[in-house]
């Protein structure tokens, strides 16, 4: 797998919220929880991402074996491969309810 080329990922927030706001309103209505995204505590990520050899975040769409949705945060290493031996964090917090759906 090829490494990463270089890339600024930020974008404004209000950029970031129209994306987010457009894809809730495309969701059926009632919304599912968890079908927006998850809240994860900041010391955990920052563990994960501070595990030798990280060189990135990888971010997982996945679904619970009852069907509701779920997000995946696993390190990468320089080639772009998974830390498959390292810490992987799941159980984030569902948004909705727990987020600003601003």
């Amino acid at each position: 797998m090829p490494p990463l080329p270089p890339r600024d990922h930020r974008i404004p927030k209000d950029r970031a919220r129209g994306m987010s706001r457009r894809y809730r309103d495309s969701l059926p209505v009632p919304r599912k929880h968890g079908a927006c995204g998850c809240t994860f505590h900041a010391d955990q990520v920052r563990q994960l991402l501070d595990q030798p050899g990280v060189k990135g975040l990888r971010i997982y769409l996945a679904t619970e074996s009852d069907g509701s949705p779920a997000i995946v945060l696993m390190g990468a290493d320089a080639n772009n491969n998974d830390m498959d031996g390292g810490m992987v964090l799941e159980l984030g917090f569902p948004c909705p309810p727990y987020c600003d759906e601003g």
